[in-house]
């Protein structure tokens, strides 16, 4: 992931859920909260909230999103995102960026 780079927020706690829109505003570097580990964190910025929230059973049961990372390896903490993945989710969230 790079600065500027937009990515999906995903609640993966309560909810499962997409939630919104946001930007890459750092690149990944070592993560400060795991000395020794080859760890990554990355900076984001929020572009923008979707108008309704994106459940996992909703992107699951979508055969447009069948072979998203999120849908095939959901134990991931960061996966990447197809641009028609990331424009469905948007149609699916009834969210159009500004």
């Amino acid at each position: 992931m790079q600065a500027g780079d937009l990515c999906l927020f995903y609640h993966s706690g309560e909810g499962k859920q997409v939630v919104g829109v946001a930007r890459v505003s750092r690149a990944a570097y070592p993560d400060p909260t795991a000395p020794g580990e080859d760890w990554s964190a990355v900076d984001v910025e929020p572009v923008q909230a979707l108008a309704e929230p994106v459940s996992l059973a909703a992107i699951k049961s979508d055969p447009a999103l069948a072979k998203m990372v999120l849908v095939r390896q959901g134990r991931l903490s960061v996966s990447p995102v197809e641009a028609a993945e990331f424009a469905r989710i948007l149609t699916l969230g009834k969210t159009k960026l500004a």
